[in-house]
Order: C-alpha cells, then sequence, then structure tokens
C-alpha cells in the first residue's frame, strides 16, 4: 500500500464520521422542519435540540478535517474539484452558515415571529446542504472534474442525473440516520409517544432510502456506465450489498423496537455506502482523469499528513468520544446549558401562544 493510498483512507475514515455525526445532524433539522405548528411540533423538536446541541458544532471539525487533508495531499484533484463545483460549494458552504446561524439565534429569539424566522432558517439550510455536497459527490463520482482546471462545465457537473441521485440520496439517508437515532434518544428519555413518533418516520425513510438506491441503479446505468461498472462489480458490489443488508436489518429491528442495535446497522448502512463509492472509483481520485499516485503530493508532505492524524487522533478523538458521552448521559441538558433552557422556555412561549391564536378563532372565543 502507497503513502497516497494510506493519506486516502485517512479522508475516508474523515468521510465516514462526518457521514454519521454531521448526517445525523443534518437529519434532525430537516426533521424540525416538518414537525409541524408550534403546539405539536414542541415536543420533536425539543427531543432534536436535546440531541444535537451540545455537538452540533462540534461535527463539523470532520469537515474541515477532509478539506485539509485533500488540499494539501491531493492538490490538483482539490483544486479541480474547487474550481468546477464552485456552484454547489458555495450553496453548501452557505447552507452551513445560514443553518449555525439559524440554530444559534433561534434560542435567544424575542418573539414567536423572530423564532419561526431562524428556525426556517435552520430545518431549511439542513436540507439544501446534504443536497449540494451530494450533487459533489455524484459530479465526481460520475466523471464530470476534468484535472485541467478551467476544462470543467461549472453546471452540468453538478446539474446531471448522477449528481442529482447524489443529492437525493444524501437528504433521505441523514433524514434516516437522524430518525433512528431520535427514536432511540426517545427511548432513551422513556417517552414513548416518541418514541413511535420517530420509528414511524424511520420506517418511511428507509423505505425511500431502498427504493433510490434501486431507481439509482438504472440511473447509473444510463448517465454514469463507469461508476455503474465499478459498483456492480467486486469487491464493491460486496461492499454495496451489506449496506443493503445492514439497511434493511434497521428497518427489522425498528419493527422489533430494538432501537440500540438499529442505531448500529443504520450507521453500518450508511459507512458502507460512503466506502462502496471509494471502492467502485479505485484506483482514481478523478475518474477518467487522475489515479492516486497522479494526484498525490510529495512523499514528504504525505508522511507529514499521516503523523498529524496520528497526533491529532491522540487529542482530538478522545476529547469528542468524552462530549459525546456527555451528551448521551443528558450532563449538557436543559439546567446545565443555558441556551438548551432558553429554547425549551421559547418552545413553550410558541406552544402556548399557538392555543391562544387558535381559541381566539373558534366561533364564541
Amino acid at each position: 500500500m502507497s503513502l497516497a493510498e494510506v493519506v486516502l483512507i485517512i479522508i475516508w475514515v474523515g468521510v465516514s464520521a462526518y457521514g454519521v455525526f454531521g448526517g445525523a445532524d443534518f437529519g434532525g433539522g430537516m426533521w424540525d422542519l416538518v414537525a409541524g405548528p408550534a403546539e405539536r411540533g414542541a415536543a420533536p423538536r425539543r427531543l432534536i435540540e436535546r440531541s444535537i446541541g451540545p455537538v452540533w458544532e462540534a461535527n463539523h471539525v470532520w469537515l474541515i478535517f477532509i478539506l485539509v487533508y485533500l488540499w494539501t495531499g491531493f492538490p490538483r484533484a482539490f483544486t479541480a474539484i474547487a474550481v468546477t463545483m464552485y456552484i454547489p460549494l458555495t450553496l453548501a458552504a452557505l447552507g452551513i452558515i445560514l443553518r449555525g446561524s439559524g440554530f444559534a439565534f433561534r434560542k435567544w429569539a424575542r418573539n414567536t415571529e423572530q423564532a419561526r424566522f431562524w428556525g426556517a432558517m435552520f430545518a431549511g439550510a439542513s436540507l439544501i446542504t446534504p443536497f449540494f455536497l451530494g450533487t459533489i459527490a455524484g459530479g465526481v463520482a460520475s466523471g464530470r472534474v476534468p484535472s485541467v482546471v478551467g476544462d470543467g462545465d461549472p453546471i452540468t457537473s453538478w446539474l446531471n442525473p448522477t449528481s442529482i441521485l447524489g443529492g437525493v440520496m444524501a437528504v433521505v439517508m441523514c433524514a434516516f440516520l437522524a430518525a433512528v437515532l431520535l427514536a432511540r434518544e426517545a427511548e432513551r428519555g422513556h417517552d414513548q409517544d416518541l418514541v413511535t413518533y420517530f420509528r414511524r418516520r424511520a420506517l418511511v425513510a428507509g423505505t425511500i432510502a431502498g427504493a433510490s438506491t434501486f431507481i439509482g441503479i438504472w440511473v447509473l446505468r444510463a448517465d454514469a456506465p463507469d461508476l455503474f461498472d465499478g459498483l456492480t462489480s467486486l469487491p464493491d458490489a460486496v461492499v454495496i450489498g451489506i449496506s443493503v443488508i445492514a439497511g434493511l436489518s434497521t428497518l427489522a429491528l425498528l419493527s422489533r423496537h430494538a432501537h440500540g442495535t438499529a442505531r448500529v446497522t443504520a450507521t453500518f448502512a450508511t459507512v458502507a455506502i460512503l466506502w462502496g463509492w471509494a471502492v467502485g472509483q479505485y484506483p482514481d481520485v478523478l475518474p477518467g482523469y487522475l489515479t492516486i499516485d497522479q494526484a498525490a503530493a510529495s512523499d514528504a508532505a504525505l508522511i507529514a499528513l499521516i503523523g498529524a492524524f496520528v497526533l491529532a487522533g491522540a487529542i482530538a478523538v478522545p476529547a469528542l468520544l468524552f462530549l459525546f458521552k456527555l451528551t448521551e448521559e443528558g450532563m449538557l441538558a436543559e439546567g446545565s446549558v443555558a441556551s438548551s433552557a432558553s429554547t425549551a422556555a421559547l418552545l413553550d412561549r410558541l406552544s402556548a401562544e399557538s392555543s391562544a391564536s387558535q381559541g381566539a378563532d373558534e366561533p364564541g372565543a
């Protein structure tokens, strides 16, 4: 195994981590978007807030890690992707900014109108950001990013059937993963109504994800035959098969109310899809244009990246695990973090205002 392959594996570890942790955050925002009016959606939104509130910003560490390592380890590929895909990259970055702003400012909204505005920004950005990231993945995987800067089409590189499929799959998988995790969180909180609420949504999202996968086979066959051949040949077909089995197992476990185990299999299904993509386009970084060795930086730079990964892993990973442990045990929930308490109070106020408004509209009120 070459140094370049080691660095690429390290990058894909970051992609997997961001796909799981960041994907769950984005999915939580999507469920916030469709939770309904203030009164009806108050309970689901509280659970979403408690689940992602302490960790939502920390998960972007993985995105920064991916960009820095791709830029340093494979500069030719990074430049080509950045120039060709500047539109979806800009829109995804804008979505991340708007999502963070909406999530933070909603906590301190002074009135109902402000709360709804910031909430809509948070939830809407949670939907568009993974979509644009998925279109980038689809464009790269289908060979629409040339290695020569300026040769790529800034429009058709991400507005094409494979990219649209990638965007839709990213959105659906985020929603599926988040619903499974939220069902588990509701179970830990002994809230059976929310367990049922999110389990049903997880089953629906998982079914849509499965249907999208089968539809995607025909899309790839027509639009990206090289990628289709890679995904349907060994060993990639095995990886994709494992993802399908994990996804079906998750649906079965949810039906049996085994939410803790379902969380593991849903995570495994997500990771398997991402590694299936990597294996499918191996040994290319930019399919049809650049192989791993052609795109790689000098050995000295690659060695430095590997060393930095070992050092950063020893420092950052334990800290992140400790953060997740505190979150899971409820030690960063309401009462420990002032902003969480303010969000709960805001949701209570919105629910009360909604009830009062409905009462005023009733005849004789």
